[in-house]
């Protein structure tokens, strides 16, 4: 069996222009591989400013198979720290959030750390010889990741310290987040509602394929979203409409609702569709948004602002966004065959509370393990997951209205069926996979 360790060559060649091996799906070896290269090389999500407001507050979580900390330090900065005591190794901090005050403190030989990562002491100092110890790598304290951005309250960080600026790899695709951040007549947000996780058994790239996939709702989604939208129909006449049928509805559009939607395609695998139309266009009007938007942003701002209604956003390589419903789902590699879903929402602030109630009753009905049409799609990924061993075909299919060109071409509009955005992924997932290979592991 071919080794891709050490062979950006036979990685690069898992991709071709219109398929790409089952291997990106079941290989525990490419799996590693991502763990130490793609999700180095990226820029990746790690959390929301609001989530550590005050000096000492910190929220742990994962980029990749790394435990890290976000932590909000004294001068008031957001730092990214990995979560390791540089003496035995232990995790320092456990718990998912909390306030640490002024030091982190390992519970294992009680050394401590300030919120930068710096060493601040450790007991029985004297028994280290100074010219000695400084030589060693624990007296840097715990490591910090060099590169971290802040996008609005948007928290990304580069564990690679070397590679694309923030700015060079996200470019127009941003606006998506700078849109759900207008719909504040504050021009803020913050994490509401807390998180809600679950399990997929499938590779975490199913996932991030299916937020473009617009030819499987009508399929898959029958039986849950179209069951609904039938017991609706059957209301008596004049019933008021309930908001979870406003959500449940556009999941079973046509063909043709969703050509017409179409899919926007950004450098370095970033994407969204609905751009014309979406699912989220139809929703009824929340007393005293409108005006409270006018007033902030001016009614022909507010019209842009509000008339933008972008479907799924993808950002490259494993989070999604919806702007215009406020939530942000991460996928979360755990191994080639099993994914963590965290579904977060967020309060605009200054907007009437009956903005978050639908973003929560979406987030439950949606992207929650109680989710009415969550369950038709985790029983194709877990299909397609076990299909995949077959001998009997090697290849995915991602062909749907190719253009030879594409690959070219940046920030392209185009049907919204079209599977450019599948591709798109692949291409920069191929490329950031081996970015830093020929430097660090020569063939």
């Amino acid at each position: 069996m071919m080794s891709y360790r050490n062979n950006p060559e036979a990685i690069q060649a898992l991709v071709r222009p219109t398929e790409v091996h089952k291997d990106l799906f079941i290989s525990e070896e490419i799996f590693q591989l991502e763990m130490e290269h793609l999700f180095a090389n990226t820029w990746v999500y790690v959390g929301h400013a609001s989530q550590v407001p005050n000096a000492g507050d910190y929220f742990t979580t994962t980029v990749g198979d790394q435990p890290v900390v976000m932590v909000r330090h004294n001068d008031n900065s957001v730092r990214v720290l990995y979560n390791r005591c540089p003496h035995k190794g232990v995790m320092v901090v456990n718990d998912p959030c909390g306030n640490t005050g002024k030091f982190f403190r390992c519970p294992y030989h009680a050394w401590s750390f300030k919120t930068d990562g710096a060493l601040l002491a450790l007991p029985l100092k004297r028994g280290y010889d100074p010219e000695v110890f400084k030589q060693t790598e624990a007296s840097q304290g715990m490591a910090q990741v060099e590169n971290v951005h802040d996008h609005r309250g948007f928290i990304f960080c580069r564990l690679s310290p070397q590679g694309q600026s923030f700015e060079e790899f996200f470019g127009e695709s941003l606006s998506t987040l700078d849109n759900m951040v207008d719909r504040s007549p504050e021009g803020k947000l913050e994490v509401a509602g807390g998180v809600l996780r679950y399990m997929h058994d499938c590779n975490w790239k199913m996932l991030v394929d299916n937020q473009s996939d617009t030819c499987h709702p009508m399929v898959a989604h029958e039986s849950s979203a179209g069951t609904a939208v039938r017991v609706w129909n059957e209301a008596p006449e004049g019933t008021p409409k309930p908001m979870a049928v406003e959500q449940f509805a556009p999941f079973i559009s046509s063909y043709e609702f969703f050509e017409g939607m179409g899919i926007r395609v950004w450098e370095n695998g970033h994407g969204h569709t609905g751009v014309s139309d979406s699912i989220h266009a139809a929703y009824s009007d929340i007393e005293g948004y409108h005006e409270s938007m006018v007033k902030a942003y001016g009614e022909e701002r507010t019209k842009q602002i509000l008339g933008d209604v972008r479907h799924n956003t993808t950002y490259f390589p494993n989070i999604m966004v919806k702007g215009p419903i406020q939530t942000l789902r991460i996928f979360k590699p755990l191994a080639p065959n099993k994914t963590l879903v965290e579904s977060w929402t967020f309060r605009l602030v200054g907007a009437p509370d009956k903005l978050l109630e639908r973003t929560l009753m979406y987030n439950r009905l949606i992207n929650a393990p109680t989710s009415m049409v969550g369950h038709d799609d985790h029983e194709v990924y877990e299909r397609g997951q076990h299909g995949l061993h077959s001998r009997g075909r090697d290849w995915v299919n991602v062909a749907r209205l190719y253009d030879p060109t594409e690959a070219e071409r940046k920030n392209e509009v185009t049907n919204g069926t079209n599977e450019w955005q599948m591709r798109n992924q692949y291409r920069a997932w191929a490329h950031f996979m081996t970015a830093d290979m020929q430097q660090k592991e020569p063939a």
